[in-house]
């Protein structure tokens, strides 16, 4: 086997579309730490003090707050399948097979608690059960 036909694996090292980049995987792995960090501090922080404006309106039967945890945990979930499970250095193919997959399973996910929380909801509102959740 030649020289030529070795395999050689180089990671990437940058991170937004390379809006940020890093000198080397070390430097890049806490980059990346940081912004899950940072994504983590700002949804404990809302958990915490639950703004009234993101509280008391609703989309899609849901609380704007919880919209706001669904997505955060969605950006979260993909940076850490993206840079420390180094999707980026894989074939498209994977990379859409373990994409779609995701995104379908959380649509589906998403979907079937929103339907039956609003069933949970009419059934509380229209007294059909005593129940004390």
């Amino acid at each position: 086997m030649t020289q030529e036909h070795e395999y050689k694996h180089e990671h990437k090292l940058a991170i937004f579309r390379g809006t940020w980049k890093f000198s080397s995987n070390v430097h890049k792995i806490w980059g990346v730490f940081v912004f899950l960090s940072i994504v983590t501090i700002i949804e404990v922080t809302l958990g915490i003090i639950r703004p009234a404006f993101l509280d008391e309106h609703h989309f899609l039967a849901l609380k704007l707050l919880n919209w706001v945890f669904i997505i955060l945990t969605i950006v979260k979930a993909y940076y850490i399948t993206w840079d420390f499970m180094h999707m980026r250095d894989e074939t498209n193919g994977l990379r859409r097979a373990v994409v779609w997959t995701g995104v379908f399973l959380i649509a589906y996910l998403v979907a079937l608690i929103l339907i039956e929380g609003d069933y949970i909801h009419e059934v509380m509102e229209n007294g059909y059960i005593k129940t004390n959740f």
